[in-house]
């Protein structure tokens, strides 16, 4: 039997799945806290330079600057105010600089090395550098500190949310994906609340990064996935997981033989790479489109949630709020992703045409306008959920449209572009200097472009996945099958 027909014996998303997947989605709370944490660390209270006329030196600034607020910050701790205020979005950068490095480095070496394996790597040298941010004695070592998180957070996340997905059986991983990015948006949301008991950034820094060890014991316990297992042909480990699972899931020993695997690696074989999708026009093609929507999906949501603080009003609620608009786009995916009215690809372009519409919109509005549904605040937040609902559906699209041997690859490279997006949001909002909208006007041209380009995607519901680069070239990946040709077959 092949893995598909293997996992509806084992049970598609039985007890010990739904355990296996809660704890890696949980970590998404450790990562957003991470990802999240120059928001309120690097915020910049209102201050007040009793001698304008001083010298920018660090030294003289310490004995004229008054902060206005009862949170510290690295900005009030090394004074990164008027020429140095840079630093803070710079800190920020780094961390997607970082994220960048690591999605091209864990994404090719989960995918030969195995899932487990680079996945715990990458968590432990995260809390160690996230403590190292902590307990840094400067900026230079905070910010270099940043950049280190960022490529193993960013590593470790990608390859734990690649396992969430193969450990359960296809038809769950809309639910599997979409229940990952919902924990990071709550996530976002635990953080400001922290941020609001903890005023010390130093111990707010050091609780956020705590949890991290505590999931990286545990994480010893998670097993290898099986498809990662099947597509190298170690059918025979496969197989033990896949009985692991079932008696987790309440079923007794199941006689599991799994068909070698028609293209799997053998030492004798070069192992599929990132060259894989360069050397095949049907990667080629749907690889530069979904790096442009990466792209475009991490400069939309990273510009109006790290900049949060902008939109007014009290810093915690903000971040909170940013987070939590987040929490209705998910049913919205689960619902509109199924329906093969709609799919993987129409949703998606569609909520980035409306993100693009919602942030270009905010031009037309006058400057002090009253209103409170067409305020820039309330269009920054519909294009915020909208944004995250079409970053959503990609991750779950993109494991679909790759084959298992290089699913990580592929989700690495579209990554890795998504990093640059990340990298030029923090300042994207200094273009506020040339107009008060030019910002969203940015944010909107970029959605609607990326929508449309989603348009020439194939649309993955109701399709196999496909194991190997071969199994692309099979009608079954070419086109849907009609239910009344399914019933033909069945019947005979």
């Amino acid at each position: 039997m092949d893995l598909d027909e293997a996992f509806g014996l084992v049970g598609e998303f039985g007890p010990r799945q739904k355990r296996l997947t809660a704890f890696l989605v949980l970590l998404q709370v450790f990562v957003a806290c991470q990802s999240m944490l120059i928001v309120l660390v690097g915020a910049t209270p209102e201050y007040h330079i009793d001698n304008e006329g001083i010298s920018t030196s660090t030294e003289a600034l310490a004995k004229h600057v008054r902060f206005a607020s009862n949170f510290t910050s690295i900005a009030t701790e090394w004074y990164l105010i008027r020429h140095e205020a840079y630093k803070v979005s710079l800190a920020s950068s780094l961390y997607f600089a970082g994220l960048l490095i690591g999605n091209i480095m864990f994404g090719p070496l989960s995918d030969k090395l195995g899932r487990k394996p680079v996945y715990l790597t990458g968590l432990l040298f995260d809390v160690i550098f996230g403590y190292v941010s902590a307990f840094a004695p400067n900026y230079e070592i905070f910010a270099m500190s940043r950049f280190f998180v960022g490529i193993t957070n960013g590593g470790m996340s990608l390859v734990s949310f690649v396992l969430t997905q193969e450990y359960v059986g296809k038809s769950f991983w809309a639910l599997t994906g979409s229940l990952t990015n919902l924990t990071f948006a709550v996530g976002i949301a635990i953080y400001a609340l922290l941020g609001y008991y903890i005023r010390d950034w130093r111990f707010l820094a050091f609780v956020s990064n705590s949890p991290g060890l505590f999931f990286f014991l545990l994480s010893f316990m998670l097993p290898e996935s099986p498809r990662w297992l099947y597509s190298q042909g170690k059918t025979a480990e496969a197989e033990s997981v896949l009985q692991y699972i079932a008696l987790g899931n309440g079923k007794e020993r199941l006689a599991l033989k799994l068909k070698q695997c028609k293209a799997a690696v053998k030492k004798e074989d070069s192992a599929p790479s990132v060259l894989s999708l360069v050397k095949h026009p049907v990667l080629r093609w749907r690889t530069v489109i979904l790096m442009y929507i990466w792209y475009v999906c991490s400069l939309v949501y990273y510009g109006l949630t790290l900049n949060a603080g902008e939109l007014g009003g009290n810093l915690y609620l903000n971040v909170a709020l940013s987070g939590l608009v987040e929490v209705p786009a998910f049913p919205l995916c689960m619902f509109f992703i199924e329906k093969p009215w709609s799919g993987r690809c129409k949703t998606t372009a569609t909520f980035l045409i409306f993100a693009g519409i919602a942030c270009v919109f905010t031009m037309c509005l006058p400057e002090n306008t009253g209103g409170f549904f067409f305020s820039p605040r309330v269009l920054a937040l519909c294009g915020k959920l909208s944004v995250s609902a079409a970053f959503n559906i990609i991750y779950i699209y993109t494991s679909e449209l790759y084959p298992t041997v290089v699913r990580n690859a592929g989700l690495g490279v579209c990554s890795m572009t998504c990093r640059f997006g990340g990298i030029l949001a923090p300042f994207v909002p200094s273009l506020k200097a040339l107009g008060p909208s030019v910002p969203f006007v940015v944010f909107g041209i970029s959605g609607l472009s990326a929508g449309f380009l989603t348009l020439l995607l194939p649309e993955t519901l109701n399709k196999p996945i496909a194991e190997t680069i071969e199994d692309l070239q099979m009608p079954t990946h070419q086109m849907l099958k009609s239910k009344k040709v399914n019933k033909l077959e069945e019947s005979r």
